[in-house]
């Protein structure tokens, strides 16, 4: 039972309408069933800036909390209770009132290449035209491949698999958890290795975000806590929110939990991925933001302040 006044035998979860998005509210919604089968979980479908938005790419337009503010705004007026994000999506910044509260078991976070005739990505042929709508993808695999020619792709999965099938593409990029998600690991032809391409901070991860002062909805997530995945993307966001980075800039980060250490790796590069900076650190799971300050601290020292300077027009 809950351990809280204010019960309710209803909530209602607010989740963006893309298959992936269900899907991970469906998943979450059985989940918190088999913990509280008093409870009705109901789906509340809401369309954000960023689902509305599709023929310009996400820097362009600011991409920070493109995919969260509408809901984010439902969550404070009292419309819905909780809301199930993609934590890649989700600034480090939230707004007043509203927390994560719960980060369950993270998928694969790894980057997958899907290419059309089952090449692997140091096989594509020279100039192969690849679709990706990351600066983060972009730089790094333009670092590893600089003959390659780099294209925006935005759109749900099954519109980016399609633009692929069609031809206007020789392979696409795409996160390897929402594949997974949706049982198309089988499209897969191969996951980049981190050397290749180093994860979005929090990719493969869900972030369940809710009020603050919501006992009620604490208590009913506490049993789908994960806390070495909550651990892990703890380290990555406080790298993040200490470069100030959004979509506009190429930072990528990934930690990794052995024992009671959390070993997290990160880069900042630029957009043509011609100067690319990357490092890792060392500490332990008692602190994993002040992992992420550490190696943000390291990075600015070894030349990231220059480029993300450069990148943003400042001196």
């Amino acid at each position: 039972m809950l351990n809280v006044g204010h019960e309710r035998s209803t909530v209602v979860l607010g989740t963006r309408g893309s298959k992936l998005a269900v899907q991970q509210s469906e998943w979450v919604q059985g989940q918190l069933h088999a913990l509280a089968p008093h409870v009705t979980v109901t789906l509340r479908r809401i369309q954000t800036s960023g689902d509305k938005i599709l023929d310009v790419p996400l820097a362009q337009i600011g991409g920070k909390g493109l995919f969260v503010k509408e809901i984010e705004e439902a969550l404070l007026s009292g419309e819905i209770d909780l809301a199930v994000h993609s934590m890649k999506d989700v600034p480090t910044e939230l707004p007043e009132g509203l927390a994560i509260l719960c980060i369950p078991p993270r998928e694969d976070p790894r980057d997958a290449l899907i290419s059309r005739d089952g090449r692997s990505f140091m096989d594509l042929p020279r100039g192969a035209r690849i679709g990706t709508s990351s600066l983060r993808r972009q730089s790094q695999l333009l670092h590893a491949r600089p003959d390659l020619t780099i294209a925006m792709l935005r759109g749900n999965l099954d519109t980016r698999l399609k633009k692929l099938r069609d031809g206007q593409f020789d392979a696409i990029v795409l996160a390897a958890a929402g594949l997974r998600r949706l049982a198309w690991a089988h499209e897969i032809t191969e996951y980049l290795a981190p050397q290749i391409s180093l994860p979005a901070i929090g990719q493969g991860a869900l972030g369940i975000e809710g009020r603050r002062d919501d006992l009620f909805i604490h208590s009913l997530l506490s049993g789908l806590d994960h806390v070495p995945s909550k651990t892990a993307v703890l380290a990555e966001r406080a790298l993040l929110h200490r470069l100030q980075g959004g979509c506009q800039v190429p930072i990528a980060a990934h930690a990794t939990l052995a024992g009671t250490r959390v070993i997290l790796e990160g880069l900042v590069a630029s957009v043509d991925g011609k100067e690319l900076i990357r490092d890792s650190v060392e500490g332990t799971i008692e602190d994993p933001e002040s992992i992420g300050i550490q190696l943000a601290e390291r990075l600015l020292a070894r030349g990231g302040d220059r480029i993300l300077h450069a990148i943003y027009g400042t001196t």
